[in-house]
């Protein structure tokens, strides 16, 4: 009976240790399909201004599996945001592409970086200048150089410059990832992102002269959705904004606020006074004698109290803003009595990196 026991024993120990063998052996025939198709897998690295601009083309393609914003061609190590934007590192703002070669191949990728920016401007892209905003094609391989190096010409020859391409071509260095909240910018701040693209100019341009952007045709002022909304803006800001709501007097961001810039629409952006126009009425809410941009508001009666008042709108994001009142100071005599909420304020510093250049001057 023991014989028979020890016998039974040694056949299932057998067994487990079999069963063992086969499922080591399946991972690690799972962790070799894994390896190889990760060895599949190539790098493209481009540099073409604003980061944040040259995300979303590539990440639309078949065959891209990542799109990286990030810092490269410079002397020093692991930088911030803060010291590339000097210009003094040397470093490029660059996307890094991860890709499937068999999906999507390298010119593929270089036809759609060209028809992202201005190859012809050597100080910048657009509204961003400076040295870490000029463009360039770091080649990871000398497929990838030579190939680099015939799509430039190829484009050079075509008639569509009348003037050199100054993009330069060098072998791949040090990648840096940016900092978190560059990546993917387009996604996680969609109204800014797309006041931005059309303010810088960029799609202006890339429209005037490629005729598409590829799948890049941002309005310019655009009311986002409603579930967009509700995840981009604050409680107070959809209430006041799409629920006609009013925040609570001298309790609200820019009642006091004396710095000078501009105020936009939280919502699309789109401009709407100026600090130079913003006076203490006594209220409690920020107040101005006339807007910067008077095409931008649409007035409308409003009987919601029992008594006729004017409530002032956005043109293209219909925001409801505040209400309009004849006992302001003069010339105009106007004061539109705005809500903090539906506001954002841009100092003057930050316009032209805001895309919103143009008005620079009112502050000189």
């Amino acid at each position: 009976m023991k014989v028979k026991l020890r016998n039974l024993m040694i056949i299932a120990i057998i067994i487990l240790i079999s069963l063992f063998l086969v499922l080591l052996s399946n991972g690690q025939d799972k962790t070799i399909i894994k390896n190889e198709e990760e060895n599949k897998m190539e790098k493209a690295t481009f540099a073409g201004g604003c980061f944040w601009c040259m995300e979303s083309p590539f990440e639309k393609l078949d065959g891209v599996v990542e799109v990286v914003a990030g810092y490269t061609g410079g002397h020093k190590e692991d930088p911030t945001y803060e010291e590339v934007s000097t210009g003094k590192t040397g470093h490029l703002e660059a996307v890094q592409i991860t890709f499937d070669p068999e999906v999507i191949s390298y010119t593929e990728l270089l036809d759609v970086f060209w028809r992202q920016i201005n190859p012809t401007d050597i100080r910048g892209q657009f509204a961003d200048r400076g040295e870490q905003y000029k463009t360039a094609v770091f080649y990871h391989s000398d497929e990838q150089k030579r190939l680099a190096e015939e799509s430039k010409e190829k484009l050079q020859t075509s008639g569509k410059f009348q003037v050199d391409i100054v993009t330069e071509i060098i072998p791949a260095s040090t990648f840096y990832v940016a900092e978190d909240y560059h990546q993917d910018y387009y996604q996680k701040s969609p109204i800014r992102y797309k006041l931005y693209r059309a303010g810088s100019g960029r799609e202006t341009y890339l429209q005037s002269t490629w005729g598409d952007t590829t799948n890049n045709k941002e309005s310019q002022f655009e009311k986002p959705s409603d579930e967009e909304l509700k995840n981009s803006l604050t409680p107070l800001q959809y209430k006041v904004t799409q629920e006609e709501g009013t925040e609570r007097a001298f309790d609200n961001e820019y009642w006091d606020n004396k710095k000078e810039g501009i105020y936009v629409d939280v919502v699309s952006g789109e401009p709407l006074f100026s600090s130079l126009d913003k006076f203490d009425s006594g209220t409690g809410w920020p107040s101005f004698s006339q807007p910067l941009e008077p095409d931008n508001l649409l007035e409308k009666e409003d009987i919601s109290l029992l008594m006729s008042r004017t409530e002032v709108r956005s043109k293209y994001a219909d925001s409801h803003l505040g209400h309009l009142f004849k006992d302001g100071p003069a010339p105009t005599g106007l004061r539109y009595c705005m809500n903090s909420a539906a506001l954002r304020f841009i100092p003057k510093e930050d316009l032209e990196k805001e895309g919103y250049g143009q008005y620079v001057k009112l502050f000189e």
